[in-house]
């Protein structure tokens, strides 16, 4: 499960560079702070369903490409 979680953290990140987002731009866009963005992207917490569905509308990717 740990590589799982890094997997989607990873996929999280490129998808937010790809839309040009500091993690501050992106957790403004789903109302979370740049720490929890941040603690997603390196695993070290899990985003739930809610908050995966959030940020793929923010980044405005399918949530697909973020779970894979």
């Amino acid at each position: 499960m740990p590589a799982r979680r890094r997997q989607i953290g990873e996929r999280i990140r490129a998808a937010r560079l790809h839309a040009n987002l500091t993690q501050e731009q992106l957790g403004e866009r789903i109302g979370r702070d740049r720490r929890t963005i941040h603690r997603w992207e390196y695993a070290t917490r899990v985003p739930d369903l809610d908050d995966l569905l959030l940020l793929a509308d923010a980044i405005g990717v399918p949530l697909r490409d973020l779970v894979g």
